[in-house]
């Protein structure tokens, strides 16, 4: 165990900023980090936890590191507490407009951006609960930024009306920018920034959650408990254990489904048009082309980016590739729903090709995400059509959504705005 005292030097105490950096600092090792003020205690991972520690200027905190990897972890606290603040802004308090706004996304953004001072985010964000679209993008005027999901429209007609709306930030909220116009973008002057990553082991472990539950049917198995029958027709899965799993994307959420499966007892494939050659020498995998892995996986697990164009991911999985797969193979998506042609998927479910598939996402699920239709009248049936097989489990894009994942967006999307805020490096948040 190793432990330290810090004696806070910031007018502002330990205010959010510092906070959601030492919380985000401490998430990265298997340590247990406790923080301490005047007998009250905070976990170290976790932000709210440790403004309510109340550190003012002259505090004295005591940390104390207790794990495999605590000297690592002492250094990367450090490290923060003393980081030197840049000086130099663009506007005192940068003012953001804030697209799409749920009750759990004021859970950390509000608490992290109330501060005002040095080393602060200096942001103030205007909450909107509409989506940004072509109709919705004028309420941005004014902003200096806006921020904005996955399921946020900003084609060249709105990224054009933001920037004649005095935009000059689109903050990504999440990993995926196929929903931005680049070009537009760049011909108007306006910075997109984006969370490369927050939690891939929310995604990977909701992946397999997901075609685990597929495979051994738990929602059918749930529903007919709750009829009060017993019966174990229509419930016959398959062992995972000495399987072949095929991972497509092998980034930091595809290698955490690698370990995954491999703590299944699964072969692991990965196909990348990146490989990194990393893994395959610590035998976590072995690389090979994507051909062989639709022929050999009994499990294929989506983790590519969504990229149009000639060479892109666009439809990764067609009518031709579902051909090449092997009778009742797994399929799961948690990456974006545009990697999947619907219709052929629908089709190859239909021909019973499919042991399993598992959603997190489809395509055409846009006006669904995050919205609740359950008073409306149906206007799209891909969702009707995907639940009536028993074979398939669909959920609402909610594969990130855990309180380490929410922290995280919130913490490296406020640093994004202060880094543009500041002209500071944006490092690999940056969209070129």
């Amino acid at each position: 165990m190793k432990s330290f005292d810090y004696v806070v030097k910031n007018p502002l105490g330990i205010h959010a900023r510092p906070a959601a950096r030492i919380a985000q600092t401490c998430i990265n090792f298997k340590s247990e980090v406790l923080l301490s003020v005047d007998g009250a205690e905070a976990n170290g991972s976790n932000v709210l936890s440790i403004l309510r520690l109340e550190a003012i200027m002259g505090s004295t905190v005591h940390i104390q590191v207790d794990g495999p990897d605590e000297e690592e972890a002492v250094a990367a606290i450090q490290a923060v507490l003393n980081e030197e603040t840049p000086k130099g802004k663009k506007a005192e308090v940068l003012k953001v407009a804030f697209f799409g706004t749920k009750s759990y996304d004021r859970l950390f953004f509000s608490e992290l951006a109330k501060d005002r001072g040095e080393g602060a985010y200096n942001v103030e964000i205007k909450y909107l609960k509409t989506r940004l679209t072509e109709d919705t993008a004028e309420l941005a005027n004014g902003y200096d930024a806006v921020c904005i999901f996955v399921n946020d429209e900003a084609p060249r007609a709105v990224v054009e009306q933001l920037h004649k709306g005095g935009v000059k930030l689109i903050l990504l909220r999440c990993a995926g920018f196929n929903n931005v116009d680049m070009e537009a973008a760049r011909e108007c002057g306006i910075t997109v920034l984006r969370v490369p990553a927050y939690s891939p082991y929310a995604v990977a472990e909701h992946a397999m959650t997901l075609i685990t539950a597929a495979n051994r049917r738990i929602h059918k198995a749930y529903n007919k408990v709750g009829d009060n029958n017993f019966a174990l027709n229509g419930l016959l899965g398959v062992d995972l254990h000495n399987k072949i799993a095929g991972i497509m994307g092998t980034g930091r959420i595809g290698v955490c489904m690698a370990r995954i499966c491999k703590g299944y007892g699964m072969t692991v494939l990965g196909w990348d048009a990146f490989p990194n050659k990393k893994l395959e020498e610590e035998g976590l995998l072995t690389y090979v082309s994507k051909e062989e892995l639709l022929n050999r996986a009994d499990l294929i697990s989506l983790h590519a980016p969504l990229i149009m164009g000639e060479g892109g991911t666009y439809h990764l999985i067609n009518r031709e590739t579902i051909a090449e797969m092997k009778d009742n193979v797994m399929l799961v998506n948690t990456s974006r729903g545009g990697l999947v042609d619907i219709e052929a998927l629908i089709d190859g479910l239909k021909a019973n090709k499919f042991h399993a598939v598992a959603l997190d996402v489809y395509e055409g699920e846009d006006e669904n995400v995050y919205t609740d239709h359950s008073e409306d009248m149906l206007s799209n049936d891909i969702v009707a059509r995907l639940t009536m097989f028993p074979n398939l489990i669909l959920t609402s894009h909610q594969a990130f959504f855990t309180r380490e994942a929410l922290q995280a967006i919130a913490a490296v999307t406020l640093e994004n705005a202060k880094n543009f805020n500041e002209g500071l490096p944006y490092g690999p948040a940056e969209v070129k």
